[in-house]
């Protein structure tokens, strides 16, 4: 069966979201409906949006969301049932594989067959206009009042979790505190920078202090963010617009940084981490980039000074394990996740959220489809 919901559709890069009718389809086998609570504004979502990053248009957007499985479909294992609250999952595994066999689910080889796609697993979409086909975003898609998702997509919340906290937990604090977990390890006395005080950046910057690095420093060019990120956790805060980041930080920890978490994603950036890093030291790259950018690394300071470069996806997470320990967290007081909400807009200012985001919009923006 069919049926007909709003969502925000994005049909040409650089337009502005429509909010329109489209149709969606019942879950096919292992597959779930979930109406969407809320949603997260992610900046990854306007790389989409303004073609940095490239995926089959149309699309309805939205990939960091959170809510209530109406229907389940055929085939499924039974772990998720109707009613339960489950937060959504970008990046789903498939047990598996090899890499899945190996413990690393996030690089499953099933992950980029919905990005390519713009389908679910199956390379299928389960959304339309008018007979025509409207894509997946990351196999997501929350922007809209209802989703069909791959049941392995979902991971299941608490009752006394709100939507909001559900819904960030699923891309931006499983990213930023993932990354510091999994990623990083121990890390507890060694100096830390984290380069971006959005929403990834500022999980970083609580998991970095529950982890007991010390001092964590905080750079950004927004002096809204960095007094936000000394409320989670930044011992010290560095505005980048003010003279040489790398002079700040190695004036801040003498020798150099152990740990640098790269949160924006751009070759000046990184290319300044990997310049603060003591010897020895690594850098943690979380931040997308525009397609086929890159940056240079001076080959005998890679060498003689053993300096790392590493890629952290998703947190290098297990989502099944890691959001359950981050919602504990959460309930502990140990993650201040409140702390990272900012405006919150019905779907039919979705547009306004993302304009905000180019303003640079201190803590993460959530949407209300269903409002």
């Amino acid at each position: 069966m069919t049926q007909t919901i709003r969502a925000a559709v994005l049909r040409e890069v650089g337009a502005p979201l429509q909010i329109e009718q489209i149709e969606l389809t019942d879950p096919r086998a292992g597959e779930v409906m979930v109406e969407i609570e809320a949603a997260g504004v992610c900046h990854s979502d306007l790389h989409y949006l303004q073609g940095d990053l490239q995926c089959p248009l149309p699309v309805v957007p939205g990939h960091e969301g959170a809510g209530r499985v109406i229907s389940v479909g055929p085939g499924t294992s039974g772990d998720i049932s109707v009613g339960d609250r489950v937060a959504l999952l970008w990046r789903p595994n498939c047990g598996r594989c090899a890499q899945c066999v190996a413990g690393k689910p996030i690089m499953c080889e099933l992950g980029p067959v919905q990005a390519r796609s713009g389908g679910l697993l199956d390379g299928t979409t389960r959304m339309s206009a008018d007979g025509a086909p409207v894509h997946h975003l990351l196999g997501v898609s929350c922007f809209s009042e209802r989703v069909v998702v791959p049941e392995r997509s979902v991971v299941r919340v608490p009752d006394d979790i709100p939507a909001e906290i559900a819904a960030i937990a699923g891309c931006a604090v499983i990213t930023g505190v993932g990354a510091i977990r999994n990623a990083i390890g121990a890390c507890s006395g060694d100096p830390l920078v984290v380069m971006g005080a959005g929403g990834v950046g500022l999980a970083a910057i609580m998991g970095a202090r529950l982890a007991g690095a010390s001092p964590v420093i905080a750079v950004d060019v927004d002096t809204d963010k960095l007094a936000l990120a000394a409320r989670v956790g930044a011992a010290i805060t560095i505005d980048a617009r003010d003279g040489d980041v790398v002079e700040h930080v190695l004036a801040a920890v003498p020798g150099g940084a152990a740990w640098v978490v790269e949160a924006i994603g751009r070759p000046e950036t990184v290319a300044s981490a990997f310049s603060m890093l003591r010897p020895g030291g690594t850098v943690v790259a979380v931040g997308l980039g525009r397609v086929g950018q890159g940056f240079t690394v001076p080959i005998n300071e890679l060498v003689q000074r053993q300096k790392r470069i590493v890629g952290s996806l998703y947190g290098s997470s297990i989502p099944q394990l890691d959001l359950p320990r981050i919602f504990e967290l959460y309930r502990a007081g140990h993650l201040p996740l409140d702390l990272l909400l900012g405006e919150r807009y019905p779907l039919d200012r979705v547009g306004d959220s993302f304009d905000a985001l180019r303003g640079g919009a201190v803590g993460r923006s959530i949407v209300y489809p269903n409002r």
